[in-house]
């Protein structure tokens, strides 16, 4: 009978690390960008020149803006969520389901590296 594996290795766990480190570099950028767009940092203060008043124009802007509020919000949650898993690397408690205790499988978490449930407890919530 072969036991099940209750938590990942040292080396696996190294590999995850790395996994993170490269997705939270890329979610940081991706943050800056959508900040400095809300900032209109990037835009050189050439913004409104020679525009005139347009209220169709203006209510599409601010419907923008919003939208890109709403992903930098989300990029910043899951930025939080990437340092999460980071910490739970460090303890030793990265890839446990917190909601079964048991692995979480390893695909999953090379594709959802943040995930803190299997697909197993994850679609029991679901129901």
């Amino acid at each position: 009978m072969t036991q099940e594996k209750s938590k990942y290795s040292d080396t696996e766990l190294a590999e995850f690390k790395e996994l993170i480190q490269r997705k939270l570099v890329e979610a940081n950028i991706d943050y800056d960008l959508l900040k400095g767009s809300l900032s209109h940092n990037d835009d050189h203060g050439t913004d409104d020149t020679g525009r005139t008043f347009n209220m169709m124009e203006d209510g599409s802007e601010t419907l923008s803006r919003e939208e890109v509020a709403q992903l930098a919000a989300r990029q910043e949650k899951f930025i939080q969520s990437l340092q999460a898993a980071l910490v739970r690397i460090e303890n030793k408690t990265y890839g446990v389901c917190r909601v079964t205790g048991k692995l979480i499988q390893k695909e999953r978490l090379m594709l959802v590296p943040h995930a803190t449930m299997s697909i197993e407890a994850k679609n029991a919530q679901q129901k």
